[in-house]
């Protein structure tokens, strides 16, 4: 008996030691990944290489999607050397078709052309066709890594190490404000043909539209590229380029907190520097994103959401200080608490680079049953303090994937 109560004691002690050292391992894991989620930013005019603003410049972060610009200079490469062309097939495997988010959907087994992969990569930052690509042109993909490890070298990125084509996690992958910028420059002068492909602002592929997640380029005017990066550990990193009156400026920035603010941060920083502008600094707001012809039921919601018009916008230019940018995005109203929280989960797996670590609103709302005139109690989801330019972004991205999605400027208090 004695015995027993020994065995029984000793697997509680073992069980109790292995939970507290899984959670200590945890909270070990996440402070190695998030002490490299920091600021930085960096600011450079290309044609004379002056540097205007420099904040950790050197400082060694994840660089996220940063990775796949030189994924897409690696393709560059081999079209320039013609190892390649536009039309040729790469193939996908297993192993890329099983990358997380976000993601072109592609199958194992299938093909996609070397044009199309390029632009999936500018705008959706697909992560399943960075690993084709590097799987295709590098034999593998840790492979691929090493040659673009060795490309930023070559470069002058001599802080900077890759360990996949795409940017997901690896505390390994780690880069510099001032290395991407380096490659931002390199990159446009290396292959100034291609890099004008940095301006798509969307792309279809197999019915469905892809819309940039650079939201500068729709309303910063003179931005012509060039990507957005986003994880947990990473932040959101933005690398920018722009050209006005002849001058073209290089804007990097580490580690924002959201979309938004990162972008605003970037446009305030750009126009610091930027010369011969007007007395205050000026945005160009862009033309509404094309809405579907045919949007996706909403599961439920209520009468004034329905028949709620989005608002067209004014072609116009206005004061960067006095833009009104707060809105919203409303993917539904759900009777069951959990289901608005996987809502939310499943939205933000979907554009990541968008809504990211941003948190969901969820409120308890009154619906009356008009059958019977009982009220019912729903959760309604919203993602709440966007640029507009991004709620709408958000919206075509979650109706190509068969979610509902209505953007909505604060001040519509339904």
């Amino acid at each position: 008996m004695v015995n027993n109560h020994k065995i029984l004691f000793s697997k509680k002690y073992n069980l109790t030691f292995l939970i507290k050292f899984m959670f200590i391992s945890i909270i070990f894991f996440n402070a190695i990944f998030s002490a490299h989620a920091k600021y930085a930013s960096f600011i450079i005019n290309e044609n004379t290489k002056r540097i205007y603003h420099n904040t950790n410049a050197d400082t060694r972060n994840y660089p996220a999607s940063l990775t796949k610009i030189m994924t897409l200079y690696m393709i560059f490469d081999a079209l320039k050397n013609k190892k390649i062309s536009m039309n040729t097939k790469l193939k996908v495997s297993k192993r890329a078709s099983r990358q997380p988010p976000s993601k072109l959907n592609l199958s194992a087994g299938s093909n996609i052309t070397v044009k199309n992969a390029i632009l999936a990569l500018i705008t959706k930052s697909a992560n399943d066709v960075a690993t084709v690509v590097a799987e295709n042109l590098g034999k593998s993909e840790r492979n691929f890594a090493k040659l673009m490890t060795k490309k930023a070298k070559k470069l002058g990125m001599t802080r900077t190490t890759f360990k996949n084509a795409s940017g997901l996690p690896n505390r390994g992958q780690l880069s510099t404000a001032r290395d991407m910028a380096t490659l931002g420059m390199s990159i446009r002068k290396n292959h100034p043909n291609f890099f004008k492909l940095f301006k798509t602002k969307s792309f279809f592929y197999k019915g469905i539209k892809y819309t940039n997640h650079n939201n500068l380029l729709s309303s910063y005017y003179g931005t012509d590229g060039i990507k957005t990066g986003y994880t947990n550990a990473s932040g959101f990193n933005l690398v920018a380029s722009v050209e006005r009156n002849g001058q073209r400026i290089i804007g990097v920035v580490f580690g924002g907190k959201k979309a938004r603010s990162r972008d605003q941060h970037m446009i305030k920083l750009l126009n610091r520097y930027i010369k011969t502008r007007p007395s205050k600094p000026l945005v160009r707001i862009a033309k509404p994103s094309e809405m579907p012809k045919v949007r996706p039921k909403i599961i439920v919601a209520e009468k004034n959401i329905k028949n709620f018009k989005i608002p067209p916008k004014d072609l116009k230019t206005i004061n960067f200080e006095n833009i009104e940018d707060d809105w919203f995005v409303q993917i539904g109203a759900f009777k069951n608490r959990l289901n608005a929280h996987k809502a939310a989960r499943n939205a933000r797996n979907i554009v990541p680079e968008q809504l990211g670590n941003l948190p969901a609103s969820l409120s308890k709302i009154i619906k009356t049953n008009n059958s019977n005139n009982n009220l019912e109690y729903l959760w309604r989801v919203r993602f709440i303090e966007l640029a507009e330019n991004q709620a709408r972004s958000v919206c075509a991205e979650l109706w190509t994937s068969g979610l509902s999605c209505i953007p909505l400027p604060s001040n519509n208090k339904s």
